[in-house]
């Protein structure tokens, strides 16, 4: 982000960066309290979600929260909190990788300081936020299954080792609050009936509670039983398990949980999170009759935790991980000033996939015309490969049934899986591609040259790295990952085919081996992102046109007024392309130079016309 929202004269992380809280709170000093329009907007929101009449019995609580954590700032930070702009909180600099804390290993260290070690020796300078994902210990689903919410899983390393990352990148934080472990502190007290926890997860008596013209409803993403038997003090008990039966749902219902998550929330923001991401917040809110997704309390449990973040740490973001259709997914904006600041862009991979598939640009060309942020404070997540898949339900309404038919079989032909999810009727369908960007696009039996395969995996990432938003890259994408099928084959779940665990030694000599496929995709994504961030014309608040260059050369025009004028190119075919754009399309110019090639361009009358090598893709800036 644009703002570094910690103090300057504040002590130091072992990185460099000040650490913005202190260990104690203050209490010496004046209390913070909240203004009457912040205990307006909690009222409003708390009377959404509870009634009006239950507002008195939590506000207390919850301001209580914000008032522990003010006391823990410096001056110094609620100076610059209080100078903090939001639209200054995102720039073109900002490039997110995401990875697991222990993709990276070295024997004798922990995984998280390997991580570092690996971060600065091969991406300092083009990327400066890093999202870990769940780091905390847990019981299965590769981290979203948290057994504690506020410890470091030990076999990453510790709380110092996270201190260590966020003094020299910015970190996203998972909050998992739609679910907990069935292992967890939290579960064991409700499976003891001790007082309090009774209703901190949805459960019900008898298996059938649950009508079966109310299950037809459920919008599930996954095929499992909704309902998990447990045994407790006072007997059975049916969990509500929206993912698997080792994820219990959490009962926000109850205000309790609420509150219990905010203070997590808020202990996350002491720790160093400047975004945290929303996993799975779509199903966060129950209410039987309806299909339990997308719901107005839904809705208002993310405006609550973004009053939360702008009553107590301005300068934190959230981000909300919604795998749904379009439209739905940006419902998540609100109006622009009340809920997530960055969306997950869960159409993007597909119908990127689907571009590099038929050689045609037209489906995305003609959706991304459409994109709009609702404000210039918000934003879109573009990302193409993550630790799940490629997911489907962000296409739905774009592609049509035939085409989301072909990435499937598309998938399998390339080695990959498919998951799918119960429509409620007894019918399942796809909803996510299990397989890595590299593989989902070339086919290990394709006969194909291996700089053609990397040059078509360059252009498809470049496309991504073009659109307004802000982009984040999974680790594994840097190197090009292929499918790691065995680990499947040995009974892993399908995601594991994409999240391998890479010794560092050899994955280092790989990366130095100029002839392997991990070098000449890792400085070919290396120098893309590091001339990315070099141009103000890719900030999230700069304009966009979709150009209509015809099927096979995707092109977008973004400008920042005054400062710079950007023609981005990717020709999505194997074949050679000719760009043939209008001058009054594009506008005035002298010449254009291609910050990645260096080559210049000139007009000829009123056209511009560029030459592209198969998947070459071109970046060309104005010169007036």
């Amino acid at each position: 982000m644009a703002l570094d929202s910690r103090p300057t004269g504040a002590p130091a992380t072992p990185g460099g960066r000040p650490v913005p809280y202190a260990t104690e709170p203050d209490y010496t000093r004046p209390a913070v309290r909240l203004t009457d329009d912040q205990r307006r907007r909690f009222a409003r929101l708390l009377g959404v979600m509870y009634g009006e009449d239950a507002v008195d019995g939590i506000l207390p609580e919850l301001e209580r929260l914000l008032r522990v954590h003010e006391a823990h700032k410096s001056d110094d930070l609620r100076r610059r909190e209080a100078a903090f702009r939001p639209e200054d909180r995102f720039s073109e600099r900002d490039v997110v990788l995401i990875t697991y804390g222990d993709l990276l290993t070295s024997p004798g260290h922990p995984p998280l300081q390997v991580l570092a070690r690996f971060l600065r020796r091969f991406m300092r300078g083009a990327m400066n936020t890093v999202h870990i994902l769940p780091f905390f210990p847990y019981s299965s689903d590769r981290g979203f299954a948290i057994i504690d919410y506020e410890e470091v899983d030990p076999r990453l390393g510790t709380w110092d080792d996270i201190a260590a990352l966020a003094g020299e990148f910015r970190l996203m934080f998972d909050g998992v609050f739609n679910h907990a472990s069935s292992r967890s502190r939290w579960f064991q007290h409700f499976r003891d009936r001790r007082p309090g926890y009774e209703d901190f997860f949805v459960a019900f008596t008898t298996r059938d509670a649950i009508a079966p013209d109310y299950l037809r409803l459920i919008l599930r993403p996954r095929t499992s039983d909704l309902l998990t038997p447990f045994a407790t003090l006072d007997g059975t008990r049916y969990v509500w398990t929206t993912f698997s039966p080792d994820q219990v749902d959490l009962n926000f219902r109850n205000p309790r949980v609420l509150l219990r998550v905010v203070e997590i929330l808020l202990a996350y923001v002491r720790r160093g999170a400047d975004l945290v991401r929303l996993d799975a917040v779509t199903y966060i809110w129950r209410e039987l009759g309806t299909s339990c997704a997308h719901l107005r309390e839904t809705h208002a449990v993310v405006q609550l935790f973004r009053a939360v973040l702008d009553a107590a740490a301005p300068a934190v973001a959230l981000i909300t991980e919604t795998n749904v259709p379009h439209v739905d997914n940006v419902s998540y904006f609100g109006d622009g000033s009340d809920e997530a600041q960055l969306v997950y862009n869960f159409a993007l991979p597909p119908l990127v996939l689907h571009t590099f598939h038929t050689g045609s640009c037209d489906a995305l060309a003609r959706w991304a015309r459409t994109l709009a942020p609702p404000s210039p404070t918000t934003t879109f997540f573009n990302f193409l490969s993550s630790h799940d898949g490629v997911g489907l339900l962000g296409a739905r309404g774009i592609l049509t049934d035939e085409q989301i038919g072909d990435l499937v079989a598309r998938t399998r032909a390339h080695g990959g899986y498919v998951s799918y999810r119960s429509n409620g009727d007894g019918t399942e369908s796809p909803y996510e591609l299990n397989i890595t960007w590299y593989s989902a696009l070339n086919r290990d039996d394709a006969g194909e040259p291996q700089a053609l395969q990397v040059a078509r995996f360059v252009a498809a990432r470049a496309l991504a790295l073009v659109l307004q938003g802000v982009p984040g890259i999974y680790l594994p994408t840097l190197f090009g990952a292929t499918n790691d099928t065995e680990t499947v084959r040995r009974g892993a779940e399908k995601r594991s085919i994409n999240r391998r665990t890479y010794d560092e030694a050899t994955l280092v000599r790989a990366l130095e081996d100029r002839a392997s496929r991990e070098s000449q995709v890792g400085r070919r994504m290396r120098r893309l992102v590091r001339r990315r961030v070099a141009q103000p014309a890719f900030h999230p608040a700069a304009s966009q046109a979709v150009l209509d260059l015809g099927p096979h050369v995707f092109g977008v025009l973004r400008e920042r007024p005054g400062v710079q004028r950007l023609l981005a190119l990717v020709n999505v075919t194997a074949e050679s392309q000719v760009a043939d754009v209008p001058s009054a399309v594009t506008g005035p110019a002298e010449m254009w130079v291609d910050v990645l090639s260096r080559r210049t361009h000139r007009p000829e009358g009123d056209r511009l016309t560029v030459h592209l090598p198969p998947y070459g893709v071109a970046w060309l800036t104005a010169v007036v």
